[in-house]
């Protein structure tokens, strides 16, 4: 969804950002189970091709009962190791996910930048929920505002060797246009 479409159909620019903000987040869950079937999807491609490696080498050495079951007890080892650490792996792509999507929920401006302020030592994943995040945030929040959008809109900086504008609105260009008689939008005001 762009900006323009939302523009064209009349609406605010406030209700325009709120919309953006929340498409953002679907967008973001969206990518986020993308990311992590394709990640499935790859190691469990890899889990298989493994695994034909292995009932081949198991035909091979049939002849040698011990030898067999020495294999079979050496792949069992590796099965369940690499089981252990795809199982971490789809965690972390998880707990990676729910931090992503609280910290643009949070409207951090840069999430990478907030991120990196995060003890993820002490964020841990029960289920579904998120576990110590939360309080992470709300003091990240009062520690580091300025990484987090308040909703209050803000000057831009003055332009480079310039002066900003001033606070009652009396602008000296302003004068200055309307004393060479050029007429701006302040002018037709008064």
């Amino acid at each position: 969804m762009k900006r323009e479409f939302l523009k064209e159909l009349g609406l605010a620019d406030d209700a325009i950002e709120k919309i953006m903000a929340e498409n953002g987040k679907d967008i973001n869950e969206l990518k986020t189970a993308g990311s992590a079937a394709q990640t499935t999807i790859a190691d469990l491609q890899k889990q298989i091709g493994d695994r034909d490696k292995q009932l081949e080498t198991l035909k091979k050495s049939s002849g040698d009962n011990e030898a067999l079951q020495t294999q079979i007890a050496e792949l069992q080892a590796a099965n369940k190791t690499a089981k252990a650490e795809y199982e971490e792996k789809l965690k972390k792509l998880q707990l990676d996910s729910k931090v992503e999507t609280a910290l643009l929920g949070a409207k951090a401006k840069n999430t990478k930048a907030a991120r990196a302020l995060l003890d993820e030592s002490k964020i841990s994943l029960d289920g579904e929920n998120v576990l110590g995040l939360n309080e992470q945030l709300e003091a990240l929040k009062k520690e580091a505002a300025y990484l987090f959008d308040d909703g209050k809109p803000g000057n831009p900086p003055p332009p480079a060797g310039g002066t900003p504008p001033k606070e009652n609105g009396d602008d000296d260009m302003v004068k200055w246009l309307a004393e060479a008689g050029v007429q701006t939008t302040k002018t037709n005001k008064e």
